[in-house]
């Protein structure tokens, strides 16, 4: 896998595949009601959203096997970890 990343963009992030990941996290948190949607400036929960989300994550693990790094591998691996974990929760009704 090629270290090189992109340039910043015009918020000043470097897309990277950590990055990447960590975006897809986000966006299942919000789905799962842990952290405030930046548009709608409010909770709310769409379970079959964070399921969708969790889901793609799981492909990204799935096809990249073997093209991580250690750290790509473990942040993808504990990010699905979480992930999965607060969904059974919510699915509960935690």
């Amino acid at each position: 896998m090629s270290n090189e990343q992109s340039p910043p963009d015009a918020g000043g992030l470097t897309m990277d595949f950590s990055t990447f990941i960590l975006s897809l996290n986000a966006s299942s948190l919000i789905h799962l009601g842990e952290i405030h949607d930046p548009q709608l400036k409010e909770i709310s929960v769409n379970l079959p959203a964070a399921k969708h989300t969790i889901e793609i994550l799981e492909i990204l693990k799935e096809k990249t096997v073997g093209n991580l790094d250690d750290n790509e591998s473990k942040l993808l691996s504990d990010i699905l970890y979480n992930l999965r974990l607060k969904f059974v929760q919510h699915s509960k009704g935690e």
